[in-house]
């Protein structure tokens, strides 16, 4: 099948980058596959990536004009540094330090999408630290995860959620079984193009503001469906065929997690609940034929997370500063302010 027109080729990593990303059915947002789709499809104009060696590792890192922060965009689910099988704590602070002296005089870095309890984290701190620059953490946002106990089907993962999602899934399956149609496109072809364009026209009628970087998800599924990653649902009017909710997961086998990162619904359909119905027949397809343990559902605080997933996973960012910069004195007083007014807020 020829190349998609729409697409232009992502440029080439690096190798010292590709020796140590990881595999993308291992952890999809520290891949080659990841990275090239973002920095083909989702760049800002006039950025540039920054891959910095720091010890063993190497930092995926955003060069605009004169500012440097994470290599993360409004898709990216989690960042963390790129580093080889075995790397152990003294590895990691040993990254921290190369971080620090990469910081010396330069203004400061931003970091954000950093999963609080990643392993890696302590000791990159505390070599940021030990090389003279403050490292100030902030919350960022989070995800919302349901982790199946060994056995556990989709009868048994439902049994365990709220029962006002339990009574509507019922419901408007039963429903859904006489007015609507579920597909399900995972390989590349004819059929898989079919459903990105009904994903797009989902997607044009609900509620979402415009898509900042429009063929981005295009790119991702085509990509994943590649590597065999990829389960894109759409589900459509029994009686025209017209697609009236639309999401695509990716599957990462060697993890056993699945990921959501775009779900949507014709908002003219909203009383038929048919994000709810699609959303169901994807869990049940993903715990039931493909033996996902983690079901993930993305980054942001959205309500209706919590109805499919009890535990949020909060994700930080740390601001990182030289002291001796002009800037860094300025940007430490900012972050100081931003965290006493979001402590004198009132809890949602």
């Amino acid at each position: 099948m020829p190349r998609h027109p729409a697409l232009r080729p992502p440029p080439p990593l690096p190798d010292r980058v590709r020796q140590v990303a990881a595999p993308p059915g291992h952890d999809l947002w520290a891949s080659a596959l990841w990275f090239e789709t973002t920095l083909a499809h989702a760049l800002p104009p006039g950025a540039e990536p920054l891959w910095q060696p720091a010890g063993r590792t190497i930092l995926p890192l955003l060069r605009q004009r004169s500012r440097v922060s994470a290599l993360t965009t409004p898709y990216t689910q989690s960042w963390s540094p790129l580093a080889p099988e075995g790397t152990a704590e003294q590895d990691w602070r040993e990254a921290g330090l190369g971080l620090a002296r990469f910081l010396r005089f330069r203004p400061p870095l931003r970091l954000d999408a950093i999963e609080e309890d990643a392993p890696w984290l302590r000791p990159f701190l505390e070599g940021i630290r030990a090389g003279g620059s403050v490292a100030a953490p902030f919350a960022h946002t989070g995800r919302w995860l349901a982790r199946l106990e060994p056995g556990v089907g989709w009868e048994g993962y439902l049994d365990t959620r709220p029962s006002r999602l339990r009574n509507t899934v019922a419901r408007r399956l039963k429903a859904a079984a006489r007015t609507a149609r579920f597909e399900l496109a995972s390989v590349p072809g004819e059929g898989l193009e079919r459903a990105i364009a009904a994903f797009r026209a989902v997607r044009a009628r609900s509620w979402k503001p415009d898509e900042p970087f429009p063929e981005f998800d295009p790119a991702l599924m085509r990509a994943a469906a590649e590597e065999g990653l990829l389960r894109l649902g759409v589900l459509r009017d029994a009686d025209d065929g017209t697609p009236i909710a639309a999401q695509y997961w990716l599957v990462e086998p060697q993890s056993g997690r699945a990921t959501v990162p775009k779900l949507f619904h014709d908002e003219a359909r909203r009383a038929s609940s048919p994000g709810t119905v699609l959303t169901a027949l994807m869990v049940r397809h993903l715990i039931e034929e493909d033996g996902v343990r983690v079901l993930d559902f993305g980054r942001g605080d959205d309500p209706y997370k919590a109805l499919w997933a009890p535990e949020r996973l909060p994700l930080i960012g740390v601001l990182l500063v030289d002291p001796r910069h002009p800037l860094g004195a300025v940007a430490l007083a900012r972050h100081a302010a931003g965290v006493a007014l979001r402590r004198l807020r009132p809890r949602r």
